[in-house]
């Protein structure tokens, strides 16, 4: 089945599903298109460990559809016109798996084909067979991860968030500053990555395969000037916030690490001058940029984004990489040059 083809018959289907107001329907396409798109892992020529991974990927994207279906697009309180706007994001998820297949297809200079029936007869299994274990593994990582009360955290926060205009503004106090620019004769800045347990951190993980997914930046040691772009723990919109040490723990293995960089007492000014900038112009939380890789307004980050984004604004960037691209543990394993300093490491658990 050539490209031309798959996308009438997709073009199709979701025109059908916009209008139709039929959980089975809608499950129906989503098992579909997870069995064709396993079943054409096993055609690839990928090593058997990035094969469960991808199994992993579309088990991961077909629970979360699953969910979504059950939670909120068939709920009975909604309206007529909230039934709608759920069933179009619920078509829009019928996408999802296609542009995973895609982002990996075109690093591997494939493309997708859903596999014929030729195809399906010569699949014995026994890769899956084998690695029987591995993706139970998987399966139950995923069960955890997408479970139902994460997944209800998650799209009751999702209408918190605008990825297109700036919806913080002044989050970020006086005294904050104040504290901020009274570190200046310490030289150095310090980069705090955490593995914080949230339930988009544990979804994030799914899809980096990196326990630590957050990313903060602090002008003191004492990290009482942490910042970073988060979602401003229901108190501030997401964005630009000021973090506490004590959010960052979420679940019971909850660690964070701190490294110091040096930098020039003017270097240090410049990032704190700049936050203040983004301050006062308003920011947002680019939810949307974790999976298309930009921003659409220059205020509008995710974590690592912004981190990364202050320290070029100041000239002490040690690694090159475009902003929409960079996860946060590439703050510590891109420092070939040995910039960073190891300063401490808490685990909340006391252990």
């Amino acid at each position: 089945m050539d490209i031309k083809t798959i996308l009438i018959a997709l073009g199709i289907l979701l025109f059908v599903l916009i209008f139709s107001n039929n959980i089975a329907l809608f499950q129906l396409a989503y098992t579909f298109i997870c069995i064709s798109l396993i079943l054409h892992i096993f055609s690839l020529k990928y090593r058997r460990r990035d094969k469960i991974f991808m199994i992993m990927i579309y088990l991961m994207i077909f629970t979360f559809q699953t969910v979504y279906n059950s939670t909120a697009a068939f709920s009975e309180t909604n309206t007529v016109f909230t039934s709608l706007v759920h069933r179009i994001i619920g078509m829009i998820f019928v996408l999802m798996p296609f542009t995973v297949d895609g982002m990996i297809n075109r690093s591997a200079g494939g493309k997708f084909l859903l596999p014929s029936v030729a195809d399906i007869k010569v699949f014995t299994f026994n890769e899956v067979i084998e690695n029987i274990e591995s993706v139970k593994k998987v399966i139950e990582k995923g069960q955890k991860t997408f479970s139902k009360e994460n997944m209800n955290e998650l799209l009751a926060d999702l209408p918190r968030h605008d990825s297109f205009r700036y919806i913080n503004k002044g989050s970020l106090t006086g005294e904050y500053f104040e504290l901020a620019y009274q570190t200046l004769d310490d030289l150095n800045v310090y980069i705090v990555i955490s593995n914080t347990g949230s339930p988009a951190s544990e979804i994030i993980s799914i899809f980096t395969r990196k326990q630590y997914n957050h990313v903060s930046l602090s002008f003191d040691r004492e990290l009482k000037t942490i910042v970073s772009y988060n979602g401003g723990e229901k108190i501030y919109p997401p964005g630009l916030n000021m973090e506490m040490v004590t959010y960052l723990n979420k679940k019971d293995d909850s660690a964070i690490v701190v490294y110091s960089l040096p930098v020039t007492r003017e270097q240090k000014k410049i990032m704190i001058d700049k936050i203040g900038e983004i301050n006062e112009q308003g920011n947002a939380y680019n939810i949307l940029g974790l999976v298309l890789k930009f921003s659409f307004r220059p205020n509008i980050l995710f974590c690592s984004q912004f981190v990364y984004k202050m320290l070029k604004t100041a000239d002490v960037n040690y690694f090159d990489r475009k902003e929409g691209q960079i996860k946060p543990t590439d703050f510590i394993e891109l420092d070939y040059d040995r910039k960073l300093k190891y300063e401490y490491k808490i685990r909340f658990n006391g252990t």
